[in-house]
């Protein structure tokens, strides 16, 4: 899993442990390394930007799934407008690398997405991660606003379309053998 300790993979990797999945938590940030084996995950090191390494690190656990839970964004909400261009570059560059890197094990790939629809660059690179995704026969997980512990939305809800981090992480291990398509993951509107 890519983004194993970012905000839905802090609570999704200990869902795929507890259903007796064999998870690599991929970080950049050896101090994570200890929650990660603390719930169950092999920690690999490496940065979805290097490209050679990453594709070593892939073949080296062979996995059939890889989960891309990527994003580079700020902490603060108040700085994701100043930050878009980072996290446009996760989406395009190393949708592209982890696409590519589990390709080369057969392994399907699920990814995160959004619900909504972003402005400019930023739904550009949506549209690619999208695009990139269901070419390789994966699936596009398209949240809604998260909300819940460790979000930007930590007490209130956000405006729809919105989903609870611990829901989030729930439906998606549901999707692991979903077929290739765009799945919507948000509150029931009903």
């Amino acid at each position: 899993m890519a983004g194993a300790t970012g905000v839905i993979g802090r609570h999704l990797v200990p869902l795929l442990v507890e259903g007796g999945h064999d998870v690599a938590g991929m970080t950049r940030t050896p101090g994570k390394a200890d929650w990660l084996r603390h719930v169950g995950a092999e920690p690999v090191f490496c940065d979805v930007f290097e490209r050679d390494a990453l594709f070593r690190a892939v073949a080296g656990f062979s996995p059939d799934v890889v989960v891309h839970q990527l994003t580079d964004l700020p902490d603060d909400v108040a700085q994701v407008r100043e930050q878009a261009a980072a996290n446009s570059r996760m989406r395009r560059e190393g949708t592209t690398n982890l696409v590519d890197a589990a390709c080369t094990c057969s392994a399907r790939v699920i990814a995160q997405s959004v619900a909504w629809t972003l402005p400019g660059d930023g739904g550009e690179a949506v549209a690619f991660l999208e695009r990139s995704v269901l070419d390789a026969g994966g699936v596009v997980v398209r949240y809604g606003q998260l909300f819940g512990p460790g979000t930007y939305y930590p007490v209130t809800r956000p405006d729809p379309p919105r989903i609870h981090v611990d829901e989030a992480a729930h439906r998606t291990v549901m999707l692991l053998e979903a077929p290739s398509g765009i799945v919507d993951v948000v509150d029931d509107p009903g």
